[in-house]
């Protein structure tokens, strides 16, 4: 099953800045506020004065803006706040280390929740298994889940590299919500929905994990990044994580980062 529409669900903005910039992110500058404001599409970067004003003009490339993405159809409330998601389900171990920062100041963005949510190595969510034509056991849980972001605004989360589904790239779903309510059973209500997005993975990293048990026994043909109607090839402003191996071997893993910029008071 395909994402419901592949437009972008609102008009809000938000900024994600790559991984390679995201050293920068913490000295806040003026350059990175101009970025912020610009309109969105244009990949301006700030005037040629800003770097003059901190010690660290490379922060002049830090903000990009972009569009949000579609939620898609897979989405469940009340996803369990909890660092590994992974629920028992086998594939290649996934790091996850994402960086929430307000779009106007670059400044980290404290006590922000970051939830995400994808499918298995067969490409079945979780409380929707069968809809990719693989049975398992669904518990409604795996793949699903959130933490809260420290005061350097860093989210990190552990789970396994995602696996396809009929007409969609490789991708994981993101929310950021802010002012939320943890709740006795582990879950999380209230708060203001920031963002919604999607994360995406280098197509040379896919093709050598495609390769590997469990993924190699997914019966769906499986939809490139470049042939993927949402992603639009715009790097890491469209969320394309940056992934480094954890060892030697595809097998043996890969931490995926990015820094994503909000408007707190969206």
């Amino acid at each position: 099953m395909t994402d419901s529409s592949h437009a972008p669900i609102g008009r809000r903005r938000v900024l994600i800045a790559g991984s390679a910039a995201a050293a920068a992110v913490g000295f806040g500058t003026a350059a990175a506020t101009a970025t912020g404001r610009a309109e969105a599409g244009t990949g301006s970067e700030a005037g040629a004065g800003a770097g003059s004003l901190r010690a660290a003009p490379a922060a002049a490339a830090v903000c990009t803006l972009t569009k949000e993405l579609t939620e898609g159809p897979y989405y469940l409330q009340h996803a369990l706040v909890r660092s590994d998601v992974s629920e028992g389900k086998p594939g290649i171990p996934l790091q996850l280390t994402l960086t929430v920062v307000d779009n106007a100041t670059c400044a980290p963005l404290d006590k922000a929740l970051v939830e995400i949510w994808y499918c298995d190595a067969l490409g079945e969510y979780s409380g929707f298994v069968g809809n990719n034509g693989h049975q398992e056991p669904d518990n409604g849980k795996f793949l699903r889940g959130g933490v809260l972001t420290g005061t350097d605004g860093v989210a990190k989360l552990t789970g396994i590299y995602p696996g396809w589904y009929r007409g969609r790239c490789i991708h994981i779903h993101l929310k950021v919500h802010t002012d939320v309510t943890l709740t006795s059973d582990g879950s999380f209500t209230g708060g203001n929905e920031l963002h919604t997005g999607q994360l995406f993975f280098s197509e040379t990293v896919t093709q050598a994990v495609a390769k590997l048990s469990p993924y190699s026994t997914n019966t769906v043909p499986r939809t490139t990044l470049d042939a993927d109607g949402i992603y639009d090839g715009g790097g890491a402003s469209s969320g394309l994580l940056t992934l480094t191996a954890l060892g030697s071997s595809p097998s043996a893993g890969y931490q995926g980062t990015l820094t994503v910029g909000v408007d707190p008071d969206a």
